[in-house]
């Protein structure tokens, strides 16, 4: 930089470290448009709010995806509370770097590929105590050094709520395909998902449909009793105008599974709700792979 005197003038250090931090973001941006060229879907999972189950709908849909054949990769982007791991069954420590920098998602079982800060932390009960900016930062390199490969669906898990994770992801990937807004059937969380709702529309992104989590308890004698409320999700998706892709039933061997890391929909494949499953994952299908992106929600 030049003074009018024509002398040299240093770049003050926090001026250019701002530079350097903007290069690295620039790059970084450019590497993840790259790498999403070989995915041919990008489906974001999301929830107005916490505890309705969205992580296991994602890794079961993902699982549900691949039992079609489909080439799948899950992205836990749940920064915080990040139990995609466990639940598809693949442990701590099994992600490695290569000589480049790039990031080698482990494979669960049918071939899914998974990436989560989860399994970059020493111990499984270690906390992530990261400001917004941080968690906004490690999903962003997440994605730009992930060396997915060539793959059918992306599915990202989404943090709860509407903040900076979740408009990150929605910023840097440009051609994201759509989102699914997973929620259950009472009248309190039909209240926030119409927040998700809203949230998506505003930034402009489409909406694959709603996915209702809990929808019911089958007893073992046939009758169906609605633990959680009844419905909500449909006036949700009626109100808005927006597809209702299907109910997942309540089936107590979910959390056990998820408990001892065994993926639910391999071990109950007969299930009512792996059947579920596997006819919402048929219908993201349809809907993506047979419409085009303009004529979505």
């Amino acid at each position: 930089m030049s003074s009018q005197n024509g002398q040299q003038r240093s770049v003050p250090p926090g001026v250019r470290a701002r530079i350097e931090a903007i290069k690295k973001i620039r790059k970084q941006e450019e590497m993840i448009k790259e790498s999403m060229r070989k995915v041919k879907y990008k489906i974001a999972v999301l929830s107005g709010k916490g505890g309705v189950g969205k992580s296991f709908v994602t890794a079961s849909l993902a699982f549900a995806l691949a039992y079609m054949g489909k080439r799948v990769g899950v992205l836990d982007a749940d920064i915080y509370g990040p139990s995609i791991p466990k639940m598809m069954g693949v442990p701590p420590g099994t992600v490695y770097g290569t000589e480049d920098g790039r990031l080698i998602p482990p494979t669960a079982p049918l071939g899914v590929k998974v990436l989560s800060v989860g399994l970059m932390l020493p111990q499984e009960d270690l906390p992530v105590i990261w400001r917004g900016p941080l968690s906004s930062s490690a999903i962003r390199e997440m994605l730009a050094y992930a060396e997915w490969g060539e793959l059918d669906y992306l599915l990202i898990d989404l943090p709860p709520g509407t903040g900076d994770e979740q408009l990150t992801i929605m910023q840097l990937i440009k051609d994201l395909t759509g989102v699914l807004i997973v929620t259950i059937p009472s009248d309190v969380s039909g209240v926030i998902v119409s927040k998700a709702v809203n949230f998506v529309r505003r930034l402009g992104a489409n909406i694959i449909g709603i996915i209702e989590n809990m929808s019911y308890f089958r007893c073992p004698d046939g009758s169906i009793h609605y633990i959680f409320g009844e419905g909500a999700g449909k006036k949700v998706a009626e109100k808005y105008n927006v597809r209702f892709l299907g109910e997942i039933p309540i089936d107590p061997r979910i959390s056990r599974a998820n408990d001892a890391g065994e993926p639910f929909f391999l071990k109950y494949p007969d299930s009512e709700a792996s059947k579920a499953f596997l006819k919402i994952a048929g219908n993201v299908a349809e809907i993506v792979e047979g419409k085009s992106q303009n004529s979505m929600s």
